[in-house]
């Protein structure tokens, strides 16, 4: 519904730490544009097979490379062999010396637990840049058989002379590392050519020398997967310490719990991990990263259907970073949907369509292509009970990769309903999934869902 004239949004004081955000972001993807000097164990692990290491770009985690972990599994690569490099983006707790210098480690690391003489590196985006940075070192670069650059930056030679394989999205079809193996994928958005079923067979053929077996997220033959992962605070990347994570199966009709107790419970220490969890493919399950009781924040996901060690709960302190951007009461929900393959509200038949509570969300102004949504946060502005989508959350729109809604979701205390998100996603023949959540009262609680970026 539409308001006949559009109401005043003031932005408070707690919102400056926003804007703070977006000028750290965009001056990063700025120097991410910008060309470079010149210069889960197998039954049978593969001997031969290389540890395989990913950075992350701008506001991103090791979420990006959690599909891509899995298919890479699910062609006998074991998963001590595949690692993500995280690391605060905005710099406000780490320089990008000590972001390399951490990468260096990590592959030393793996090097030694693994046996291997180099590692094979991807870098998206920003990641690009990190990954550029640590191959101008000889000795560094000696420690790297093979160098993917996704969609991020330019460069005159390959980077430390590793071999490099550069994969391109949408936007200019110019953009290339000379001498290396240029690939372009125009119809792709920057985040879905780090996860897209193209994007791995490129860079697993470019690794190995052979076509995979298969592209696709395999279901577990037993039914029964290993889950872990990290709950950390976003987007710094440090581990959300003095949660409590708890995972419950849940009615995927509903998404009420099942039973009095949890099936699991871990305590988050510094370095945010948590596992491993047996779960089943056949069944659904809430994990609640749980700050006490300020504040609970529940994700809910499709079923899993592969060994997953790269979930990532990205969540906030109570009462600090996004967290002080979601307006509470007792009489409505807070949510917010996740797919690391961008929403498009704005391409007509070729758009995604994202319904919360039977509402359709995505539209040309709160997620236009341009925009890169990967995440869209979903409340009720100013909590009057009205909805209002002809135009995004100010502040939300303005940090990179997300927007936000103005939706009024009745929510009570217990849950008395069911709120259904239903995905539709462009260009593709899996229909329309769902994800099923109480209507949780945004006072004390926050809802996340995450669909499938495959």
């Amino acid at each position: 519904m539409s308001h006949p004239s559009p109401r005043p949004r003031r932005l408070p004081v707690r919102w400056r730490f926003a804007a703070i955000l977006t000028l750290l972001l965009t001056a990063l993807s700025s120097a991410a544009a910008a060309p470079s000097p010149a210069g889960g164990e197998a039954a049978h692990p593969r001997p031969h097979l290389r540890p395989v290491v990913f950075v992350h770009g701008g506001a991103g985690s090791g979420a990006q490379f959690e599909t891509q972990a899995m298919r890479l599994t699910g062609n006998g690569y074991p998963r001590g062999l595949i690692a993500v490099h995280e690391y605060d983006s905005t710099f406000g707790l780490n320089t990008m010396d000590e972001v390399v210098a951490g990468l260096d480690d990590l592959i030393d690391q793996l090097l030694a637990s693994s046996g291997a003489e180099q590692v094979d590196l991807l870098g998206h985006s920003l990641g690009t840049v990190v990954s550029q940075n640590y191959l101008s070192a000889p000795e560094r670069a000696a420690k790297v058989a093979h160098y993917v650059n996704i969609d991020g930056r330019t460069a005159t030679a390959p980077p430390g002379g590793v071999p490099t394989l550069a994969v391109w999205g949408e936007g200019s079809q110019t953009r290339e590392i000379v001498g290396a193996q240029n690939v372009y994928q125009p119809d792709q958005s920057h985040v879905q050519t780090a996860t897209s079923a193209e994007t791995f067979a490129q860079f697993y053929r470019f690794f190995t020398g052979r076509e995979p077996r298969t592209t696709d997220v395999t279901r577990d033959r037993d039914g029964r997967v290993r889950l872990a992962g990290e709950a950390n605070l976003f987007p710094s990347n440090v581990g959300a310490e003095g949660a409590t994570l708890e995972i419950w199966e849940v009615d995927g009709r509903t998404g009420q719990r099942r039973g009095r107790h949890p099936r699991a419970t871990f305590a988050i220490g510094a370095d945010g991990a948590w596992g491993p969890f047996r779960a089943s493919t056949r069944k659904t399950y809430e994990l609640a990263v749980v700050w006490g009781p300020e504040q609970t924040h529940h994700f809910y996901y499709e079923r899993f259907l592969h060994d997953d060690h790269l979930i990532r709960l990205l969540t906030s302190e109570p009462g600090t970073g996004l967290d002080t951007l979601r307006e509470t009461s007792d009489r409505h929900s807070t949510l917010t949907v996740v797919r690391y393959k961008e929403m498009w509200g704005d391409q007509g038949a070729e758009s995604d369509v994202l319904s919360i509570d039977g509402q359709s969300v995505l539209n040309a102004a709160t997620a236009p292509r341009t925009k890169r949504v990967n995440a869209l946060f979903a409340f009720d502005i100013h909590s009057d009970g009205v909805t209002d989508l002809s135009a995004p959350h100010p502040v939300l729109f303005s940090l990179p990769f997300l927007t936000g809604v103005d939706l009024f979701v009745p929510a009570a205390t217990p849950p008395d309903r069911t709120v259904r998100i239903a995905m539709t996603a462009r260009a593709t023949d899996q229909g329309t999934e769902v994800i099923n959540v109480p209507n949780w009262a945004s006072t004390t609680n926050h809802i996340s869902v995450q669909f499938r970026d495959f």
